[in-house]
This record gives structure tokens, C-alpha cells and sequence, in this order.
């Protein structure tokens, strides 16, 4: 039975995928060229090991698209013009919110310390961000919980509950979970001042941290999609 786990991506690698991931959102010619972005990352996502999370995320960017199209097609006036620059700006976050969510659960405190301290990135970056890479996870564990614990109570989560009970639904949940929240914030930043993460001295990893040939890949991918989108747009333009 094969050990394989997914792709793995040195962290470095990662964060320029983000930047190309904002930069190609942000000149997309058109929603085809958003819904080819989101295929390609999910195809990175399927590579990782997530390709649970990446089939959802299409699926559910595919109904959005259709939405988009059958507004754009059938509305008229103020309400298509409002639904179109909400779904507009929607476009624009999903890819990043997409692979940010595939970043976020590949990628290890420590082999992002390793990288970072590699390159010399100041610490008033690095040290936020490794506590967000810690954060996430926790409040998500939370937020199962809490979920759990209000459904004793006959209270849901989801909108039809707010709606039916918005005071109970706040009371109940999203109260705890900003309690949780902070409370989390400031336990993680305790421990990883305890572990020495502000220490200057070099960092140890047991994962060798280096960039091979599926990082440089991966980047020549982003970039060449990027510089496509351009061309695109330029002649598009002229």
C-alpha cells in the first residue's frame, strides 16, 4: 500500500503562488480565464492531497459561475447591476480564498519558520504569520465544537436559524466563538514566544527545506498563466 501523501511544496514556493494567484485575479479578462484559475488550482490542490476540498471548491465556484452568467443574461437595471459587482468582487477573492485554504492546511509551523529565517524575512512578518498558520486550525476545532454543543440547545448555525432566532444564534454561538478566538490568539502567541520563536539564532527542521523541480514547476506554471492573461488583455485592449 503506497505511503504517498501529496505534493510537497517548499513554503517559499507557496507564497509566490499566492502573489501570482492575486496578480492573474486581479487582470482576468474574463470568468473564463477566473474559472481556469480555479482549475488549476485545484488541480495543484488534487497533487497536494486535497482533492476532497478541491472537487467542492469547483463544484461550488461552478454553480456560482452559472448564477453569474444566468444574471448577466436574464436581470435588467439596479438589481443586475448590484448582483453583478457583488459577484464581480466574489470572482476576484475565490481563487486566492481557494488556494490560501490549500496553503494553509500543507503547510507546517516549522517548515515555514525554516524557509522564512532561509530568505532572512523580517520577523514583524514572519512571526504573524506563523501564528495565523497555528490560529486557523484552532478556531476551526472550535467551531466544531461549539456546533456540537448548541445543537443540544435546538440552535443551528446556519442562516435559516439566525433568521429564525438571530439573538439566540448570537448569543449562543458567535459570542463563545469571539471568546474562543481571542483566547486562542493569546495562548498561541504565549507558546510560540516559549518555544523561542523570536530566538535569532538559525532554526532546525527535520524536513529539508529547499526548492526542487515541482516548485519551480509549479512557479513557471503561475507565471506562464500570468503573462498569458496579459497578452490577452493587451490585445484585448488594442
Amino acid at each position: 500500500m503506497s505511503n504517498w501523501k501529496g505534493l510537497w511544496l517548499d513554503p517559499r514556493a507557496k507564497l509566490f503562488l499566492i502573489v501570482m494567484c492575486v496578480l492573474s485575479s486581479m487582470i482576468a479578462p474574463s470568468l473564463t480565464y477566473q474559472l481556469v484559475l480555479v482549475l488549476l488550482i485545484a488541480v495543484l490542490g488534487v497533487l497536494c492531497g486535497k482533492w476532497k476540498y478541491s472537487v467542492k471548491a469547483v463544484c461550488f465556484y461552478s454553480v456560482i459561475c452559472m448564477l453569474t452568467v444566468w444574471i448577466m443574461a436574464v436581470m435588467t437595471g439596479t438589481l443586475r447591476t448590484m448582483f453583478v459587482a457583488f459577484l464581480g468582487l466574489f470572482h476576484k477573492v475565490y481563487a486566492c480564498g481557494m488556494l490560501a485554504g490549500i496553503v494553509l492546511s500543507t503547510t507546517k509551523v516549522s517548515e515555514f519558520l525554516s524557509a522564512m529565517n532561509r530568505i532572512h524575512a523580517p520577523k514583524k512578518f514572519v512571526i504573524p504569520f506563523a501564528v495565523m498558520l497555528r490560529y486557523i486550525p484552532t478556531i476551526r476545532e472550535d467551531w466544531h465544537f461549539i456546533k456540537d454543543a448548541m445543537r443540544m440547545r435546538d440552535v443551528s448555525p446556519s442562516l435559516g436559524g439566525f433568521l429564525c432566532h438571530p439573538g439566540l444564534t448570537v448569543e449562543c454561538i458567535y459570542v463563545p466563538l469571539l471568546m474562543m478566538a481571542s483566547k486562542a490568539a493569546d495562548e498561541l502567541t504565549i507558546a510560540s514566544v516559549t518555544r523561542g520563536i523570536e530566538n535569532p539564532g538559525p532554526r532546525t527542521c527535520l524536513v529539508q527545506v529547499k526548492c526542487g523541480i515541482a516548485d519551480f514547476a509549479v512557479m513557471l506554471a503561475a507565471v506562464v498563466f500570468f503573462v498569458f492573461e496579459l497578452c490577452v488583455r493587451g490585445g484585448v485592449t488594442g
